[in-house]
């Protein structure tokens, strides 16, 4: 039988792994190399036989008549390449990911229904028996009740590695039509095949079989995309899938899945093909598996009709996994002073490296735990002033609608370590720390709880909103930028928002500096209301917030020429204060200054907490921007006003 002709789509990089497949198949007379399609020409002593060459994809695999095009291109080009080989006439082997987008999956899924040609996917590992074999044993009940499978993966990668493309570490790049995808993390394109054959050993391939999926993207290096990242799948049958990985090791380490059982563990590496099953009786058995190769199987289906070992339609449930990466918030930047960095002869970083990761993701794959659960320092964004940590910055806070989820501050701490917020209390569940919360911004609860209605008083209606963290800008140990944007209840956008936070020393406490900025992007006037501007007298609350320990005693709050909390509430001095006294006897204060002329919002007997009124008696229409700036000052003992006046210029300066 004549050799299946064969173009190859990208023969640098990982395409000379393809070049030499593809001359031990040409040996055995499987296949031939037909024309290497690649905007940089390859020698002809590199290529088996004399293939044709050629930019033009389609035209190549009409040229040749090629049956079989190897697509091994950057991942933002593969539905392009792929339709286009597809529509020519040829099948394809479709290097991973398949795709950058759910949406550019499906226009390859569409092509192979138009065409009638195949489509296999390069996730080679699913090449191995040992996937069925576990899924056999697994559903035998030899491992008893599966509550998850957990997936490890550390390796070291140079600097030079995010730098060797234009492609190399981005979720996207420009292009004159906008922007395109390209995903590359490391959950979605070195660690893929973990994420792959997790699912494949779970049965769950296919998209449906996917609940849900929850990210957590890091990077140490300074590029767009994850260089440590881990994500939990959430399987239609209450299975979890969890996969933790880092290209920030200090050696290579072999990425692995455990399948937890109530009755026994199996340990599949799947880079060496080998299976190690655990019985509850103390007997390990290991065994190796062989793998088929890919293209080879692609041309015994073309040829015989063999059964495809990784068709398209088998990986929607790994493309679910990528979608939700792409669409998840920008990678957190990990701090320098968690990393060992180290320099090349040229003085520039030859290398990062994160101390422990390899442990770390091996402790996520036996816990079925993402990093923020299991104490990482990194995973968390803190502020330092000096060496001291004096808050927590809670941006993906996973709260009930009803509280409006939103990004906050708890627990802030004095420098002497008093804990002078709180978080959820008994008396109003959705006070959250310090941060922004608006009661009514365009007909949406950014508050929480209940909304003030006229006539009906405060009332439960399926109006809340969220605060969606988008991506940190300039994070360091003193501060950060942060893009958020505010959605509806049906996920409308109504604002974008830019948070600026800052801590630093001033003289015996530290402030907080908290800028935000609201730009209405709903193209008409954005109104801000509170339940004052309803009905309800005094309750002009909304704008930034602090909600202050209500097991404090002896509280009591003050103005520049005034005391007490009836006078202190409503008042549109630059400054307001708070002080009390912990159970244990430590007293703080709290002082909070602005200069936009706002009124504040001061609570002191019911509970504690100090915020803005942006509508303290009145709508405020918003048609464009809305920036406003508090400084709270945190200080360990009792300040008097005389105290506050003598630090008012260190503490808002503009």
């Amino acid at each position: 039988m004549r050799p299946v002709r064969v173009v190859l789509a990208g023969a640098h990089g990982h395409g000379r792994h393809h070049l030499g497949v593809l001359r031990g198949l040409a040996e055995r007379g499987l296949v031939e190399l037909a024309g290497v399609c690649d905007p940089r020409p390859v020698a002809p002593e590199d290529l088996p036989g004399s293939p044709a060459q050629s930019a033009d994809l389609g035209a190549l695999v009409e040229k040749t008549g090629a049956e079989i095009t190897i697509v091994c291109t950057p991942i933002h080009t593969h539905a392009d390449l792929a339709v286009a080989a597809l529509r020519a006439g040829s099948h394809l082997l479709l290097e991973k990911p398949p795709a950058a987008s759910a949406a550019a999956h499906e226009r390859i899924a569409a092509a192979l229904a138009e065409t009638g040609l195949a489509c296999q996917v390069g996730f080679q590992s699913l090449g191995s028996p040992a996937v069925p074999a576990l899924r056999d044993l697994i559903a035998s009940g030899a491992l008893g009740r599966v509550r998850g499978i957990g997936g490890a993966g550390a390796w070291e990668r140079p600097s030079g590695y995010f730098t060797r493309s234009s492609w190399s570490g981005r979720r996207r790049l420009a292009d004159p039509d906008g922007e395109v995808d390209v995903v590359d993390g490391a959950l979605t394109n070195p660690f893929a095949h973990a994420v792959a054959t997790a699912l494949a050993v779970a049965g769950a391939e296919r998209a449906e079989a996917i609940a849900g999926v929850e990210t957590e993207l890091y990077h140490a290096h300074p590029i767009e995309a994850d260089d440590t990242s881990c994500v939990r799948v959430r399987l239609a049958d209450g299975r979890v899938i969890t996969v933790a990985v880092s290209l920030c090791a200090t050696e290579r380490h072999e990425p692995y899945l455990v399948v937890h059982g109530d009755e026994g563990r199996a340990t599949f590496t799947y880079t060496t093909d080998e299976l190690r099953v655990e019985r509850p009786d103390g007997r390990v058995e290991t065994t190796a598996h062989p793998r088929a190769d890919l293209l080879e199987n692609l041309v015994a289906h073309v040829r015989h009709g063999e059964p495809l070992l990784v068709p398209l339609d088998r990986t929607t449930g790994f493309t679910r996994v990528l979608e939700a990466v792409r669409l998840a918030p920008e990678p957190v930047p990990i701090p320098e002073r968690h990393q060992v960095v180290r320099r090349g002869d040229d003085g520039e970083v030859a290398w990062r490296f994160l101390p422990g990761i390899d442990g770390l993701t091996a402790l996520s794959a036996q816990e079925l735990a993402l990093y923020s659960e299991l104490g990482v320092p990194w995973a968390g964004v803190d502020l330092l002033v000096g060496d001291t940590s004096v808050a927590s910055y809670e941006w993906r806070p996973g709260l009930p609608p009803a509280d409006s989820p939103r990004p906050y501050l708890h627990p802030v701490r004095t420098l002497g370590g008093v804990e002078v917020t709180q978080c959820r209390p008994d008396d109003h569940v959705h006070h959250l720390g310090a941060g922004v919360a608006i009661a009514d911004l365009g007909g949406v609860n950014f508050w929480g709880g209940r909304t003030y209605v006229e006539g009906r008083g405060p009332t439960w209606l399926d109006d809340h909103g969220t605060q969606r963290h988008l991506a940190f800008r300039d994070l360091t140990d003193g501060g950060f930028t942060e893009l958020l944007e505010w959605t509806g209840p049906d996920g409308t956008a109504l604002a974008r928002e830019e948070r600026v936070v800052a801590a630093r020393q001033v003289g015996d406490g530290w402030a907080l500096d908290l800028t935000f900025t609201l730009t209405n992007v709903t193209g008409a006037p954005l109104v801000v209301r509170s339940s004052a501007t309803k009905g309800r007298p005094g309750a002009g609350y909304g704008g930034f917030f602090w909600r202050a320990p209500g097991t404090s005693t002896a509280r009591t709050a003050f103005t520049a020429d005034a005391d007490g909390e009836e006078a202190a509430h409503g008042s549109r001095g630059p400054w307001v204060a708070l002080t009390g006294t912990t159970p244990e006897g430590r007293d703080w204060t709290l002082v909070f200054v602005q200069d936009a002329g706002d009124a504040w919002f001061v609570r002191v007997a019911e509970y504690p907490g100090v915020g803005q009124a942006l509508a303290w008696d009145r709508p405020l229409a918003v048609t464009g921007t809305l920036a406003r700036r508090v400084v709270t000052y945190v200080a360990d003992g009792r300040l008097d006003a005389a105290a506050v006046r003598e630090l008012l210029p260190r503490l808002y300066d503009r």
